[in-house]
């Protein structure tokens, strides 16, 4: 409980004071001058700065049509909110240059064209997180068994199921994942994006998945926060499996599957993969893990597949490059280290904003070898 009240006391400080940010901001660029036009500006500009954190604390609270509106809404506010800042950066930075220059610049009509070009970018975004494309991949595994060969693997991950993607999102993204034909599905984790209600309907959708080699599940973060137990309830009468730190042998191709640590559980998430290596040393496997983390202890290991995601690789442009710092390069795509590869998928889905402007959200189709 300290650690969550931490993290909303950190994320209001950022959003009031990016948001004290803009106000000047804009009451520089556009001329503001009036008390009564700076006063509404300010109130706006309050509410503003505390609509998502408003929101969730309400859809939280009580889930209906009107919540989940006001949760999507003010998520697209702070989605367009990131690119204004932006914007207003990329003002300052004209009006610096221009003065240097010796010229007098017209902080409006710079503004202005820097403003509608952020709402451009938003609305693209928007529309971007709502249509996962097909990410082909191809991936060798040694000693790979003959009916494995050529044969597909579906990695789903962060779908985030809740206030904002609903049913219809995860029966386009099944469609979708059915027309590859796929050997097997995995879901790596964050099916779920944290919020309670009736789960059920939402993953209804999965009974249509019928992969001749199963589905597997593996739980995120997310589902730590949600309630692991609420999880496995919604999932119990979907042909899914959950591998809760375990292996599992799919016709010759052992499958690893480890849980996310609980909230404040001190897992040792390398020490229960070195429990589990009697049941696939030397021999051909994939390790589904939520986070691309450990990476030199699970090659080490002998793992010849690690299938991951967690990171939406920032989600919305600038953060890729946070991800990118936080998780030493390895936040998305494809690395191999060896006989080891590491694919870290940027997700299907969204958390917060339902906007992605920094990667292109993906369903992951591998192509063993």
């Amino acid at each position: 409980m300290i650690h969550f009240r931490t993290f909303i006391f950190i994320l209001a400080a950022v959003l009031f004071g990016s948001h004290y940010v803009a106000y000047v901001s804009v009451v520089r660029f556009f001329g503001v001058t009036s008390i009564a036009q700076k006063r509404v500006l300010a109130g706006a500009t309050v509410f503003l700065a505390v609509s998502f954190i408003l929101a969730s604390a309400i859809v939280s609270w009580r889930e209906t049509w009107i919540t989940r509106g006001m949760y999507l809404l003010s998520g697209y506010w702070l989605g367009l909110f990131v690119n204004l800042l932006l914007a207003i950066g990329t003002v300052w930075l004209i009006i610096g240059i221009c003065r240097l220059a010796g010229f007098q610049p017209k902080p409006l009509m710079i503004s202005m064209i820097c403003f509608g070009l952020a709402f451009v970018y938003s609305v693209y975004g928007a529309w971007n997180a709502e249509h996962p494309q097909i990410k082909n991949i191809t991936v060798t595994i040694p000693n790979l068994p003959e009916q494995w060969k050529g044969k597909k693997i579906v990695q789903l991950s962060d779908v985030h199921l809740g206030h904002v993607h609903r049913a219809d999102f995860m029966r386009n993204i099944v469609e979708r994942v059915n027309a590859v034909h796929p050997q097997m599905v995995v879901i790596t984790g964050d099916l779920f994006d944290g919020s309670d209600g009736d789960l059920q309907p939402l993953v209804q959708p999965l009974s249509d998945l019928a992969p001749e080699g199963g589905t597997f599940f593996i739980t995120g973060n997310h589902e730590t926060f949600l309630g692991t137990d609420k999880v496995f309830e919604a999932l119990k009468d979907i042909p899914v499996r959950v591998l809760r730190d375990e292996v599992v042998d799919v016709n010759g191709l052992k499958v690893i599957g480890i849980s996310y640590p609980k909230r404040g559980e001190n897992k040792d998430v390398v020490g229960v993969l070195h429990s589990l290596e009697k049941d696939f040393a030397g021999k051909p496997n994939v390790l589904l893990y939520h986070a691309p983390v450990h990476i030199e202890e699970f090659e080490k290991s002998g793992v010849n597949l690690q299938l991951s995601g967690h990171t939406h690789r920032g989600q919305i442009f600038p953060f890729r490059y946070i991800t990118k710092r936080v998780y030493k390069g390895y936040d998305h795509g494809l690395h191999r280290i060896g006989g080891y590869t590491l694919y870290t998928s940027v997700g299907a889905g969204t958390w917060g904003p339902d906007m992605r402007t920094g990667t292109t959200p993906e369903i992951v189709v591998v192509t063993l070898q």
